[in-house]
C-alpha cells in the first residue's frame, strides 16, 4: 500500500516509528503536513493537493494535533470522500477531540468517570462547585491538552478564583471531583481494533498531580484488570475510534475515564511496554484494507 501520514513534522518520534514500521512492512510512506494540504472539494473528483501535486494515497494515519483539529478533520474528511482507507474517521477523531461532548456520551453509556460539572457564568460558580461536592477540585480547558490547562484548586476561594479568571478569559471550561486515592497517578492504556495492546502506570513528580512524562513523570509497565481492560476498549469504541490511548484513574468503584486520546504518543508507551505499537498499527491498518 501506498500510506499517507498526516503530521506536522516527519521528525517526530511517533510518526518516525510509524514509517519504519510500515516501510518494514513494505509499505511506500509519504509523511503530509496537512496544514499545507489545500482541497478541491467537488461532487465527481475530490481531491487533496499539496504543493501542487494531487495526493493519492490507498490508506492515511491522521496525526491531527490539537491546536488544529478543525481544519486536520476536514481533510481527513476530504480523504475519506475519495474512498481512502483512515484508522480514524474524522467523526471519530472530532467527537474525541471535544472533551464535553465524549464525557457525554462516555455518561450516557454508563461508562465511570470523574463527577463533572459544565457551566458558562461566573454567576453560577458556586452551584457548579456544589456539582462536583466542593473543593478540592480540578478546572480543565475544552481545548486543553498535555496536562495544559489543568488546575487543582485545594480550596473552595481557589476554586473560585480559578473558575473566575479562565471564564473572564472567555473560555469554556470543565469542573471535576478531585480523586484524592490517584495520588498523582493515572494509567494509559493503548487500544488497537478493539483490543488493549499495552498499558503503563504513569506517576507525577512529587508536589504534581497530572501525571504526564513530558512534565517530569515516570512510567511503568501495568496488567491491566478485566475491569480496566473492558471500560477502556468500551470507551474507545464509544468515540468511534480503531486506535486511541485511553487515560484511566483506579476507584473503589471500578476505573474511571479521564479521556479518550485520538492521536496518543507512542514514546512513552513503547519505551516503557517495550511493546512495538508502530508494528501493530500497520498490521491493523492492513487489516481494515482488506475487509
Amino acid at each position: 500500500m501506498h500510506i499517507g501520514i498526516l503530521s506536522r513534522r516527519a521528525s517526530l518520534y511517533s510518526t518516525s516509528r510509524l514509517r519504519e514500521a510500515a516501510q518494514a512492512r513494505g509499505h511506500r510512506v509519504s509523511i503530509v503536513d496537512y496544514l499545507r494540504c489545500y482541497m478541491d472539494i467537488t461532487s465527481a473528483r475530490p481531491k487533496v493537493l499539496y504543493r501542487h501535486q494531487s495526493l493519492r494515497f490507498d490508506a492515511i494515519i491522521p496525526r491531527i494535533g490539537s491546536s488544529y483539529t478543525f481544519y486536520g478533520t476536514a481533510v481527513v474528511r476530504q480523504f475519506e470522500m475519495m474512498d481512502v482507507i483512515t484508522v480514524n474517521s474524522s467523526m471519530a477523531i472530532t467527537r474525541s477531540r471535544d472533551k464535553l461532548r465524549s464525557l457525554q456520551l462516555l455518561a450516557r453509556a454508563g461508562v465511570n468517570m470523574p463527577v463533572t460539572g459544565f457551566a458558562h457564568s461566573t454567576h453560577d460558580i458556586e452551584g457548579l462547585m456544589d456539582v462536583v461536592g466542593g473543593a478540592p477540585l480540578v478546572v480543565k480547558l475544552l481545548e486543553g491538552t498535555q496536562g495544559l490547562g489543568v488546575v487543582l484548586a485545594e480550596t473552595r476561594k481557589a476554586a473560585e478564583s480559578v473558575i473566575g479568571a479562565f471564564r473572564q478569559m472567555n473560555t469554556n471550561i470543565l469542573v471535576q471531583r478531585y480523586i484524592s486515592e490517584a495520588q498523582g497517578a493515572d494509567i494509559r492504556a493503548f487500544v488497537i481494533g478493539g483490543e488493549v495492546v499495552a498499558a503503563m502506570r504513569r506517576q507525577g513528580p512529587p508536589g504534581e498531580f497530572r501525571s504526564n512524562l513530558h512534565r517530569g513523570g515516570s512510567a511503568e509497565v501495568i496488567e491491566l484488570s478485566q475491569n480496566e481492560i473492558a471500560t477502556a476498549v468500551r470507551a474507545t469504541q464509544l468515540m468511534g475510534l480503531d486506535i486511541a490511548g485511553v487515560d484511566l484513574l483506579p476507584h473503589d468503584d471500578g476505573p474511571l475515564v479521564l479521556e479518550v486520546n485520538s492521536s496518543p504518543g507512542l514514546e512513552g508507551i513503547e519505551r516503557t511496554s517495550g511493546v512495538d505499537i508502530a508494528d501493530a498499527v500497520i498490521t491493523h491498518l492492513e487489516k481494515l484494507a482488506v475487509r
